[in-house]
């Protein structure tokens, strides 16, 4: 071989090492700029004040708990050295160096950083929100409850028991119900202690289809205290609109919804009993009621709310408002919120399925507590990145239909990160970029020719239906309680 080539050789071989080069730094810089759109700067941290022995920022302390929060592995400590090895890679500033040392930052400053990550999200979410900020001029936000069990310890159990398990009056429903298919003496099925839970309390943006802001606590907590605490707490745009269920009902409830600035929308039945003015009031599109319970009768107002029945399916609803105005809300604007509050039940189940947290792995309460809160954010960021590029360069399905975040696939999006974390020195192919395979993470829009219910649903005989809500005339005593309260109140 002459020399002329044997240099061209050498030039080519130096030219493939520095695209390669080039290559893997590309990878490292996408996910690292999508961190760094998130947290562009660490003003937001000022007001955490650190030991001056801490040798992490807190920006690295967040960017190491996503990437924990993302990995697919079983076992903590393998997902802990995993998100150590791609912190690394995309930044060569200080990293924890033992899973101990990561979990006691962790468990210390995650209430903390959840109270200054929550108006970031929130502020990112209205960047590239455009037309799925605010829907008919509402931002519409549900709320909903869950729960995620944890292993059996004794820390556990202490933290996340209910200590009155079994003797409510639903349980002893069910025990008075089933005497007599039972023995009163069984050695081999004796009664299993109840299961430590996490009770999750969930705020969730309905056009942006990404958590809001959540509360945790044992499994007997009320999902009503929680949503009272975030809407006193914490904050919200104008013109906001509360979606909820059956469950979300009462005078304390909507007293603070109100109070707050907000407003809000509940199904109900006949766990509701309301007042009408006069006795010819027939439900309709402006079926005006008023809830006031008799121990709030000489203390304060009523609230006057708007009751509609609407049909969904086949099912006869009644929704409950204090937007009194229909112009503001009107009755189709009604039926599809309530349509689009079920995506939060499909939140819950991609935190539970595909992000494998139906059953939290940490066996310290406190530790249990850190991993659920930075896997809920984790879910909501992970999303967030995937609507920040698909609302950039939307894209049509087959069918030219254009995207809507309803669309985003969280197991594609996940797939797509924890590739990206998991191999951070690879060189991507074409088209398996992370912007791309981000792109991409929609779910199938293929016409589905059978249904994907189960077909084995076993009947649940406690379940029943919620009825219709209870509305009667005030009385003429009440009618003058109101006068006197209207009268006391304005003097």
């Amino acid at each position: 071989m002459d020399r002329r080539k044997r240099s061209q050789l050498i030039k080519d071989k130096k030219r493939r090492k520095r695209k390669k080069r080039v290559a893997r730094k590309q990878k490292k810089e996408e996910l690292r700029s999508l961190l760094d759109w998130l947290l562009p700067d660490d003003s937001i941290f000022a007001k955490m004040k650190l030991h001056g022995n801490t040798k992490w920022v807190p920006k690295c302390l967040v960017c190491f708990a996503l990437a924990w929060a993302f990995s697919e592995s079983k076992c903590l400590t393998d997902a802990f050295v995993e998100s150590k090895e791609f912190c690394q890679s995309i930044n060569k500033s200080f990293v924890f160096g033992t899973y101990q040392g990561f979990m006691k930052a962790l468990v210390k400053w995650t209430g903390t950083l959840m109270e200054i990550l929550w108006p970031v999200l929130h502020q990112r979410m209205r960047e590239i929100g455009g037309k799925y900020w605010r829907i008919g001029g509402w931002v519409p936000i549900a709320f909903d409850g869950s729960r995620s069990t944890t292993p059996r310890t004794v820390a556990n159990e202490q933290a996340f028991c209910a200590k009155n398990y079994g003797q409510g009056k639903t349980a002893k429903y069910r025990k008075k119900k089933t005497k007599g298919m039972r023995r009163k003496r069984n050695e081999d099925s004796k009664p299993q202690q109840q299961v430590p839970q996490v009770w999750i309390t969930l705020m969730w943006h309905m056009g942006l289809q990404l958590p809001w802001m959540w509360r945790l606590g044992p499994s007997n907590s009320s999902e009503r205290t929680h949503v009272m605490d975030m809407i006193e707490t914490g904050e919200f745009p104008r013109n906001r609109l509360f979606c909820g269920d059956a469950g979300f009902i009462g005078f304390p409830l909507w007293s603070a919804i109100i109070s707050s600035g907000g407003h809000f929308l509940v199904r109900v039945g006949a766990n509701v009993s309301l007042l009408r003015e006069s006795a010819d009031y027939e439900i309709r599109k402006k079926g005006f009621v008023l809830c006031w319970p008799k121990d709030k009768q000489s203390k304060e107002l009523p609230l006057r709310l708007r009751l509609v029945k609407v049909r969904i399916g086949k099912t006869k609803v009644y929704l409950l408002t204090n937007v009194l105005n229909e112009k503001k809300l009107s009755y189709k604007m009604m039926v599809k919120f309530y349509k689009m509050r079920w995506g939060i039940e499909v939140e819950f189940r991609g935190l539970k399925q595909t992000l494998e947290r139906a059953k939290l792995r940490c066996r310290n309460d406190e530790r249990v507590l850190a991993e659920l809160n930075w896997s809920i954010i984790a879910m909501a960021v992970a999303k967030l990145f995937a609507l920040k590029e698909q609302l950039a360069k939307p894209r049509r399905n087959k069918d030219k239909q254009p995207f809507t975040p309803n669309k985003l696939s969280l197991a594609n999006i996940m797939r797509a990160i924890r590739g990206c974390i998991r191999k951070p020195n690879s060189i991507a192919k074409d088209g398996e970029d992370l912007a791309t395979l981000l792109r991409k993470a929609v779910t199938d829009d293929y016409q589905r020719k059978t249904s994907k219910k189960a077909r084995y649903r076993p009947p649940n005989p406690d379940k029943k239906p919620l009825g219709d809500p209870q509305v009667r005339t005030m009385t003429r005593t009440e009618k003058k309680k109101l006068k006197k309260t209207q009268e006391t109140l304005a003097a």
